[in-house]
């Protein structure tokens, strides 16, 4: 790998990262999950330097965090600037509006993903078992259930089988179909 191609995997990854710890932040006071968690205090320590100011200028709405999404929508932004000013060697002019839709289309495919992985992360942790109050159980049932419960009201019961999580992720896929978010 070529000194820029490794300098684009770094920064892409650093933003990626980034960014799901702002979108679990957002996630966690939308599904009203526990604070007191590891997990939580880590990611409120690891997003309040930049969300902190931000909060000053974009207020929540209805209960909704709406400087972390904020501040999502503008961490893609500048991954792709960022990229693609290195990619093409400086900022390509007349480009502001397809950046825009750009990255309100993924943000729809980050969340999407987001649940996605959740979901599937909830269904791997109860074939093993692990303790139900561990910190990272914890979270991951307290930010599916949001999404899986109002499908197991749906479903006729299956003998003691939850297919929620089936129907979840089958739904993702087809709204990544739909939208072309793949």
């Amino acid at each position: 790998m070529n000194p820029q191609g490794a300098l684009i995997y770094l920064l892409d990854f650093a933003f990626s990262a980034y960014i799901f710890i702002v979108l679990t932040r957002f996630v966690l006071q939308l599904a009203r999950a526990d604070f007191y968690n590891p997990i939580s205090q880590f990611v409120l320590k690891a997003t309040n330097p930049l969300l902190k100011p931000l909060r000053r200028v974009v207020p929540g709405y209805g209960g909704l965090d709406v400087a972390s999404l904020v501040l999502v929508v503008v961490l893609i932004i500048l991954k792709a600037i960022t990229i693609l000013s290195i990619q093409v060697g400086g900022f390509p002019s007349g480009i502001g509006g397809q950046l825009i839709l750009y990255s309100l289309r993924e943000l729809a495919a980050v969340i999407l993903n987001y649940i996605f992985w959740a979901v599937l992360l909830r269904v791997i942790l109860s074939w093993v078992a692990p303790d139900p109050y561990n910190p990272v159980v914890r979270i991951v049932v307290q930010i599916t259930e949001p999404v899986m419960a109002p499908v197991r009201k749906l479903l006729p019961p299956m003998g003691g089988f939850d297919l929620s999580p089936l129907v979840v992720l089958l739904g993702i896929q087809l709204l990544q179909i739909l939208f072309k978010l793949h």
